[in-house]
């Protein structure tokens, strides 16, 4: 099969290797698609390190090949949750796999999908309605994510919701809180494009980030603040910010990644107004069927977000392209038959 393959950091060669055997539990998936997200970038510079070589890539999707399942037969369109657990853990017992100390990711701690075939469990291949577009795919797995992350809240109709952020997660994030009656739905970042593109997803309000966008929540909300802060971009201004657009007794739910070990926050706001900080973790099995009928009803538009379509062997430029601050890029797609 055809693969890009990680020698090293920054060091991907497109080379030609076995096809992988599945084992007993696993299906053996024909790639047709696959998404790059900044795992792939960090893996791909060293920030994450990994076992050489190695094929990256656990947004995946494509035709089942091989499988002993009677669930899962090929010629199967699915969709692959690249979570690993062990499932035998107290911390998988107690119902939180997602959180396993043992579990790892396709892509990351075993081969990926950027390739022309991946192996994976059984129980972890989700079949896929004519509806939904194989181009897609890739993004429901980032849109689970977000899915699981708003289980973790309450929305409620008539609630304001402010997301922090409006990269393509902060996108989903605004259209699954419209879907579940929110109002009005802010969306704040710097970028004008950004903000366009959430309007037209949906948006009721979008404001360029910094100390106005807290002046013009406070107007939007009569002095309160919001009900609910999504922030999606794992920074601490960002954070702060949050804290002090939240209403008194608000939640903020920390989506984004925060490497920081340390920074200024506003913790006396924390304890004044008691507010609930709510973080969340990949996703979990549920979530995978629950994401795959709100794109195939059409409640979330994922197609918007696809602004690049490239094939397998210019995955490097792909992956370049996310280490830049282009402001017209969102989803990258690799088409793994191209």
């Amino acid at each position: 099969m055809k693969a890009m393959v990680l020698k090293a950091p920054r060091d991907l060669q497109f080379e030609t290797l076995p096809t992988p055997k599945p084992a007993k539990d696993q299906v053996l998936v024909r790639v047709t698609h696959s998404g790059i997200c900044g795992t792939d970038l960090k893996i791909y510079t060293g920030g994450i390190p990994v076992r050489y070589p190695m094929i990256m890539g656990h947004e995946v999707t494509g035709a089942v090949v091989e499988s002993s399942s009677d669930r899962i037969r090929p010629g199967d369109r699915v969709l692959v949750d690249p979570a690993l657990a062990c499932g035998n853990c107290p911390i998988c017992q107690a119902g939180f796999p997602n959180v396993c100390p043992n579990g790892g990711l396709i892509g990351r701690d075993v081969n990926g999908g950027f390739a022309e075939y991946v192996v994976a469990p059984v129980q972890q291949v989700f079949p896929l309605p004519d509806a939904v577009d194989s181009r897609q795919v890739p993004l429901i797995q980032v849109a689970t994510t977000c899915l699981h992350a708003q289980r973790r809240v309450n929305i409620f109709p008539g609630q304001c919701v402010v997301v922090m952020g409006l990269g393509v997660s902060g996108q989903i994030h605004l259209q699954l809180a419209k879907a579940r009656g929110a109002y009005p739905v802010i969306g704040i970042t710097r970028s004008a494009w950004k903000r366009k593109l959430a309007q037209k997803l949906g948006a009721d309000i979008t404001l360029p980030s910094g100390t106005e966008a807290e002046r013009a929540l406070r107007e939007i909300t009569n002095g309160h603040g919001a009900d609910l802060i999504i922030e999606t971009t794992g920074k601490l201004p960002a954070l702060a910010s949050s804290i002090g657009m939240a209403r008194p007794g608000g939640t903020l739910l920390l989506f984004g990644i925060v490497t920081a070990t340390e920074g200024a926050l506003p913790f006396y706001q924390l304890y004044f107004k008691e507010l609930t900080l709510v973080n969340a973790r990949v996703a979990k099995s549920e979530d995978f069927p629950a994401m795959i009928d709100l794109v195939a009803r059409g409640t979330v538009n994922l197609d918007a977000l696809i602004t690049h379509v490239m094939p397998l062997s210019e995955l490097g430029t792909a992956i370049g392209m996310l280490d830049s601050d282009a402001d017209e890029r969102m989803k990258i797609i690799i088409d793994n038959a191209r």
